[in-house]
């Protein structure tokens, strides 16, 4: 790899004080060659070979006013995404999460996703993060290849513009398991967090992405992913990760959190009878959930009043566990200026920087 990038400390990020921070910016490449460039040899002519989503967005997935007119798709020029997304709403830090399209942890060829990866991270660090110091990079793994892939996050974390390892929210078995928890050893030592992203639900080899089967169309399929998580979340907490790691930093973004306080309460009472299932958790259940866990805010919670999307922030403990993400350029994404709804200041604060500067441990030399 090679680590030419830091963070001044004079950036425009940190000679402010801090207001925005966006936890989650799909850059991508404008041509599969920019990736592929890096692959080896022998994947060479492969190129990207990944699992497809089979549901149909009707009206695409990227925000219709940023496809140029020659059909360049957003996200593909940092040096634009930067003008138009971080300087017009006076962002301080973005956290760049890629083209989730890879869907490493639905691949069936384990080296291949390791290569892929490893390509991916080689084009962040050499053509994205150096274009702005305030992106943040995600790098992205193969997680069934768990020990290749505390490799690439010790070899590639150091670069001080990384702040967290991107796995897919779709898996063949659940992430709580022990044979993940090489990343998670890797990634507490690097001081990253670890971060889920939907799109690998019901792709290649993971599992349908519903309790129930199969969904028939998009908006099924959209409409469930909190229920994806609900899944990864009770087998992280259960399997007993943030024992084994009490130093782990977690985040799941784009699945909602209005879930959050009826998984939280269920836990907990189920804990409290059940306890001999999980005898190595040493607290209740929801109590690692508000100390490791973060959720991003897109899609925004829209019940039908203001005041019960103020409750809902008070039963999640929000103060402490939601952090503002844009989604920008998707097509449901939240604009940074009116996208959050109105909330005590206090909170506010919190889920616009405050959480996100621990969740990544970002400097506070204001």
């Amino acid at each position: 790899m090679t680590d030419t990038t830091t963070i001044p400390a004079e950036s425009s990020a940190s000679s402010n004080e801090i207001s925005l921070v966006d936890a989650d910016i799909h850059q991508r490449w404008a041509d599969d060659e920019e990736i592929t460039q890096y692959l080896p040899p022998r994947y060479k002519d492969d190129g990207i070979v990944a699992p497809t989503l089979l549901y149909r967005n009707p009206g695409g997935f990227f925000r219709q006013e940023d496809v140029a007119d020659d059909g360049t798709k957003p996200g593909t020029d940092l040096e634009k995404l930067a003008s138009t997304h971080l300087d017009e709403n006076n962002i301080d830090y973005g956290m760049l999460t890629g083209n989730s399209w890879f869907n490493l942890a639905a691949l069936p060829n384990r080296d291949y996703a390791v290569e892929l990866a490893r390509a991916y991270n080689e084009w962040l660090v050499n053509d994205c993060l150096p274009v702005d110091d305030r992106f943040l990079g995600s790098l992205y793994v193969a997680p069934k290849a768990p020990e290749e892939s505390a490799e690439l996050i010790r070899e590639y974390g150091d670069n001080p513009q990384i702040r967290q390892v991107m796995i897919p929210g779709g898996a063949e078995v659940p992430y709580g398991r022990p044979q993940y928890w090489p990343m998670y050893e890797a990634a507490e030592e690097m001081n990253l967090a670890i971060a889920v992203h939907p799109f690998s639900e019901g792709h290649g080899t993971s599992n349908a992405p519903t309790g129930a089967g199969h969904p028939n169309s998009y908006i099924e399929w959209h409409t469930l992913l909190g229920a994806y998580y609900m899944g990864q979340l009770a087998s992280i907490v259960t399997e007993g990760v943030f024992v084994e790691y009490p130093d782990l930093r977690w985040a799941f973004i784009e699945g909602g959190y209005g879930w959050l306080p009826h998984f939280m309460w269920r836990l907990d009472k189920n804990w409290k009878g059940l306890r001999s299932q999980a005898p190595w958790l040493e607290q209740r259940p929801s109590q690692y959930i508000r100390d490791n866990v973060w959720f991003a805010s897109q899609p925004i919670e829209e019940p039908e009043t203001p005041e019960q999307h103020n409750q809902i922030l008070d039963m999640m403990h929000a103060d402490e566990m939601l952090v503002f993400a844009s989604d920008y350029p998707h097509w449901d994404g939240d604009d940074p200026t009116w996208g959050l709804p109105p909330m005590e200041d206090s909170v506010e604060r919190a889920v616009r920087y405050e959480n996100a500067m621990e969740l990544w441990d970002l400097p506070r030399n204001q």
